[in-house]
């Protein structure tokens, strides 16, 4: 079953990059899903451009053997495929030369949206936008959509936001993080502003602490030679794992608008401290008897490129002081998994003595897989024999308490690409809120490169290096087992 939604205004989307892993792996899948629904209006159209030397039909074949291996083509009507394929259109375009740029411009209707998605480097931003400018394709009615990285420091996302600047007004660029988009991400809005139960205590005074994880169970193999100039700081911790800080420590805006939510999320990393260097941890995984280890995927034996980062991050505010927020995410762990754990303090007293045990209520968001819920309560253990104590899990995952229907979560990359054609920007990053990020994670990142750390090896499939264990352990705490 595929969830049907209000069809869009009309709109031309112009992938750079058309022909790239991302575009076949995720965008094109997205547009035919949500074509599917009925949510794409007719006379929409996608047009691929990219260096490869194909014609439009060259493209729809390409793009239809996409759709089959990524995007479930196979149980889509044959004649929703068709009339999906119908709608592409190909232009063999030089991004930073002048070759294809007037036929592309000669293919854009009048009087409706034009999105330009960016799926390409970041070095290719700046060109893109001033031949968009040049050719006259810089409308009001234009958006661009650009893809991370956005930069890999303060002073190289500062250059972007400027050149993009140049010809784009804020209004009109869209950052995308696909974090942002995921049916449970915005579910933590709804649990933590649409319930009254849960918000007079989202504070210090009754919240222990906070642990955010994005565990994934795949190596670095394909992309070591980016990775290896990112590293998980840059790649995740800087983006991702940032904005599920913000969303989950944020105030509440004061409607739900673009500039509001972003405003209240600014603050969050505004008011982050500096990390101190025992607050945090690295690790690099290691191979094994049929795995590569890091540095071979890398290609780089010397590598001191981290695959695993634990953090301990403090915000400054009246609502977070003294609570401290568990940041990690690792490559080769033993589970893929996404959860944002809030761990509450413990009964001021408890009336049933130390025999009963220590006991608290988390709630516990899971991202991925299994998206949902959860809400571990204390009752009474059933039988006799007296008052035992334990933890019981209330349980909302989509999948059973929504029924067949909300099963169908939406991909993040349908719910992102669709809020561009609508022009709502809430869940996409503002240029000040980028920079922010980056002014936070740079000293971070400038003080291990410095002092020349290496990171610390782990065994594929564990929990990541045992110092990150000790980062809990040495506050009394603990993480939460990564499972499925």
């Amino acid at each position: 079953m595929v969830s049907r939604t209000i069809p869009v205004d009309a709109f031309d989307l112009v992938i750079f990059g058309g022909t790239g892993d991302l575009a076949r792996r995720k965008i094109l899948p997205s547009l035919f899903h949500r074509f599917c629904a009925g949510q794409m209006p007719e006379g929409a159209r996608i047009i691929g451009a990219a260096r490869s030397d194909f014609d439009a039909d060259d493209y729809r074949k390409n793009i239809s053997e996409a759709l089959h291996e990524f995007g479930d083509a196979e149980k889509a009507d044959k004649a929703d495929l068709k009339a999906f394929l119908d709608q592409l259109d190909y232009v063999k375009i030089d991004a930073l030369g002048e070759d294809g740029w007037e036929t592309l411009a000669s293919k854009l209707g009048r009087g409706v949206i034009q999105a330009f998605y960016f799926s390409v480097g970041p070095s290719l931003f700046e060109g893109l936008a001033e031949r968009l400018h040049k050719y006259g394709m810089a409308g009001e009615q234009t958006r661009i959509v650009v893809e991370k990285p956005f930069g890999r420091d303060l002073a190289s996302a500062r250059e972007l936001n400027r050149a993009l600047a140049l010809h784009f007004d804020e209004k009109q660029i869209y950052r995308i993080d696909h974090y942002l988009g995921k049916e449970t991400v915005q579910n933590l809005m709804a649990v933590r502003f649409g319930n009254m139960l849960f918000e007079p205590l989202w504070n210090s005074q009754y919240i222990d602490h906070i642990q955010i994880t994005v565990a994934e169970t795949v190596g670095v193999a394909g992309r070591g030679e980016y990775y290896d100039r990112a590293g998980a700081m840059r790649d995740m911790v800087q983006n991702h794992l940032m904005q599920l800080l913000c969303l989950i420590a944020m105030e509440p805006p004061a409607k739900f608008e673009p500039d509001a939510v972003r405003d209240e999320k600014l603050k969050v990393i505004r008011a982050l401290e500096p990390v101190a260097p025992d607050e945090i941890v690295r690790g690099q995984y290691e191979g094994t008897d049929t795995q590569p280890s890091y540095v071979e995927h890398a290609g780089d034996k010397s590598s001191k490129t981290e695959s695993f980062v634990a953090i301990k991050a403090h915000i400054s505010n009246w609502r977070w002081a003294g609570t401290p927020f568990y940041l990690r995410t690792g490559k080769r762990l033993k589970h893929r998994a996404s959860e944002i754990a809030v761990v509450f303090k413990d009964t001021p007293h408890s009336i049933f003595g130390e025999e009963a045990g220590r006991h608290r209520n988390i709630l516990t968001i899971r991202l991925q897989p299994n998206e949902g819920i959860e809400l571990g309560v204390t009752i009474k253990e059933p039988g006799p024999g007296g008052m035992r104590l334990i933890d019981v899990p209330l349980d909302m995952s989509f999948a059973d308490a929504l029924g067949d229907g909300a099963t169908d979560v939406v991909d993040a990359y349908e719910r992102l690409i669709m809020d561009v054609i609508r022009g709502n920007q809430t869940l996409f990053m503002r240029d000040d809120e980028v920079e922010a990020a980056w002014a936070w994670a740079d000293p971070i990142i400038n003080a291990f490169v410095d002092a020349g750390d290496t990171p610390l090896p782990y065994d594929s499939g564990s929990a990541g290096p045992s110092d990150a264990l000790m980062l809990m352990h040495q506050d009394g705490r603990r993480w939460r087992e990564i499972r499925k």
